[in-house]
């Protein structure tokens, strides 16, 4: 097939996961207001599995609405904890409050990711993370908002797992490329199978 391949996200991390696997690529930000389809997705008693299935499907449409016959991937992550959605936090003071929330107490990453062709979704799967926190000390994590402040901004939950943020957990199950907001292995595994990647 060889459809020409399209990230519609600005995530550093995601690029360079495609790009370590060795997939030519091109990348396109969609414009898509995430606050407020999020906030209408949760006025509708949304599962957190659905908003972030439906932010990664909206992402895609948009860019491939723009970009006949190329195969565009659609990203999306979401943190649940306690039957609640965490957002990016917007200040180091949110973050901290986030942090001591989830501390020595177990949340879940869903990664979700959607394949449009011709404005169509054609595939999609979301990965599933649960995480355990650990009981870390306010001394730790102080210092910790002090060495990652903004760079944790970027990432739900206010860590990232690929960095010092690995320091907080004492249990991870699932898939490592989910956590990063990719799931790779099952991407990968449906662009081989029908030839858009060389198996």
């Amino acid at each position: 097939m060889n459809s020409s391949i399209m990230l519609a996200s600005g995530s550093k991390i995601r690029a360079e996961l495609l790009q370590n696997a060795g997939i030519d690529f091109t990348v396109m930000l969609p414009r898509v207001d995430e606050v407020s389809i999020k906030a209408a997705l949760l006025a509708d008693e949304a599962t957190p599995r659905d908003v972030a299935d439906a932010l990664a499907e909206i992402k895609a449409r948009k860019v491939s609405d723009k970009n006949p016959g190329a195969l565009v991937i659609g990203c999306d992550q979401v943190l649940e904890h306690r039957g609640t959605l965490l957002s990016k936090a917007a200040t180091e003071e949110e973050a901290e409050q986030q942090l001591r929330a989830l501390r020595n107490d177990r949340h879940s990453l869903l990664s979700a990711v959607v394949v449009c062709q011709d404005g169509q979704p054609i595939w999609r799967h979301v990965g599933v993370v649960r995480l355990q926190m650990r009981d870390f000390s306010d001394a730790y994590l102080e210092g910790y908002l002090e060495r990652n402040w903004p760079g944790i901004s970027e990432s739900v939950g206010s860590y990232k797992l690929e960095e010092e943020g690995v320091r907080l957990f004492s249990r991870i199950e699932g898939d490592y490329f989910s956590v990063l907001g990719l799931p790779m292995l099952e991407l990968l595994g449906w662009l081989t199978l029908r030839g858009d990647v060389q198996g």
